[in-house]
């Protein structure tokens, strides 16, 4: 369940705190869309994630528990730690650098990667790699966008211009490489 948890984190881009505590009543699988209520929200705003096919897949393929609301559950039912985020990762780096691979390293701290470095992946991959505009994936991140002024008029969220935003990070991360290599599966 870690996994699923850690690469529904990766297809998403929100926070591990957000992931571990999502809700089934808070997805809607035929419209895609997850929306996580204000008060689980490090921002304290309602946030709206546009889900990508392979996400509703993903999620569509749990098994849900009696009794219990939560998507990814601890195996005694309550909600996961966020080590077991961190260890999944730890295990997939693992299996990598056994397997004769480079492992996922920060390139800056030059440590093991860690779950809320997919954060900022993400976000180096929309500057870097897209036409998308940094703002739009600012809002996929529930981060702020711009001054208190902008954001008092700022009403919307953007949310169709980042279902495509997503859909894109989403074929990003599952399909080959331009060296045709295969991207490492979670899990």
């Amino acid at each position: 369940m870690g996994a699923r948890a850690l690469e529904f984190a990766a297809l998403t881009a929100v926070r591990s705190q957000e992931v571990r505590g999502a809700r089934w009543e808070e997805i809607d699988l035929e419209a895609g869309m997850w929306v996580i209520p204000a008060q689980r929200m490090k921002m304290e705003r309602q946030h709206r994630v546009p889900l990508t096919p392979e996400a509703v897949a993903m999620l569509d393929a749990l098994p849900r528990l009696k009794d219990n609301p939560l998507v990814f559950p601890a195996p005694r039912g309550g909600e996961m730690s966020d080590m077991t985020l961190s260890a999944a990762m730890k295990r997939l780096h693992a299996a990598v650098l056994a397997s004769g691979g480079e492992g996922f390293m920060d390139r800056v701290s030059k440590r093991p990667a860690v779950p809320h470095g997919l954060r900022s992946t993400f976000r180096d991959w929309v500057a870097e790699r897209t036409h998308f505009p940094g703002d739009m994936a600012e809002v996929a991140l529930a981060h702020k966008v711009g001054n208190s002024v902008e954001a008092s008029y700022r009403r919307g969220d953007m949310v169709e211009k980042r279902r495509a935003m997503m859909a894109a990070w989403s074929n990003f991360l599952i399909e080959k490489d331009r060296a045709g290599a295969d991207i490492v599966r979670i899990g």
